[in-house]
């Protein structure tokens, strides 16, 4: 079991401290003080494990921002649509894509093709953890829900953004062709394509996986072969994996956020005061039995 968090305790030291630079808490400290309150555990039924031929990836999946693709996905995933398929893209610094490339494979439970869910619309206004700096990609960035974020002014238009490891429907010329076909970002460097494509996901654990996946194909062996695609709420028999992730909305995840602006541990010289949306890790831990 977790301590109860101490981490309110740090904060109200921290400001009314004279020494307050000295004595800021480190990013390890704080994570060390996190109760269990200040976490959340991840609903089974919104993972993926996508099994690959170097081992496994687990997505999370984000069905607030984009439910018709987590719906549509899982459905795929339960027909055994993904089985024998591959990972037939790769872009050094872009992104690892994977579903039919042929465009032949039979659907017999899920749709092909869905509307675009770019970004979720809501009359009154989305409250996230916003980060207090310019993006130049969005008037608003932050985390919900575990995830990172962007919005408009009004923040009545909230979508997910392309950080390393995000997931997310490739799609054609027309907005609402994507149905099938995924991709995982590897690299910071695709905000431009934010409110562009369905980001509804992200990469919980195995991200090395999609890192070590072939480059170009040879005709020794599959060309990034997925071995298969699945729920893990449907396979807990054979695979009991349970994960948590740290609450955005916490009170540990904002002191983390100040703690990665101005890094306090000896080694740092520089202190930016400043943080990207895209460099804010989201604490996520397998939970052991």
């Amino acid at each position: 079991m977790f301590k109860k968090s101490l981490v309110p305790i740090l904060l109200t030291l921290l400001t009314q401290s004279p020494l307050a630079h000295a004595q800021k808490p480190t990013v390890s400290s704080i994570l060390e003080h996190a109760g269990d309150s200040q976490w959340r555990a991840v609903d089974p039924n919104n993972v993926l494990k996508i099994t690959l031929a170097t081992g496994s990836a687990y997505i999370e999946l984000n069905p607030y921002l984009a439910p018709k693709h987590t719906s549509n996905i899982k459905l795929l995933a339960q027909q055994g649509f993904y089985k024998g398929l591959n990972v037939y893209r790769f872009v050094e610094g872009f992104v690892a894509q994977g579903g039919d490339a042929s465009g032949k494979k039979i659907i017999t439970k899920a749709s092909k093709t869905l509307p675009a869910e770019f970004y979720l619309t809501t009359k009154a206004p989305v409250a996230i953890t916003e980060l207090d700096n310019q993006d130049g990609y969005a008037p608003i960035t932050g985390f919900l829900d575990g995830f990172a974020v962007a919005q408009n002014k009004n923040k009545t238009q909230t979508w997910q953004v392309h950080c390393n490891g995000i997931f997310a429907m490739a799609r054609g010329n027309d907005i609402n062709s994507g149905g099938t076909e995924f991709y995982v970002t590897i690299g910071n460097s695709q905000r431009y394509l934010d409110r562009n494509i369905t980001v509804f996901g992200r990469v919980l654990e195995g991200m090395q996986h999609f890192n070590r996946l072939n480059r170009q194909a040879n005709d020794k062996e599959p060309f990034n072969p997925i071995t298969d695609i699945q729920v893990l709420a449907d396979i807990a028999e054979h695979d009991s994996s349970q994960f948590k992730v740290m609450r955005t909305d916490s009170t540990t995840f904002k002191a983390l956020i100040e703690a990665r602006k101005n890094r306090s541990e000896a080694w740092f010289v520089a202190t930016p005061n400043y943080i990207d949306v895209c460099a804010m890790p989201i604490p996520t831990q397998r939970v052991s039995k």
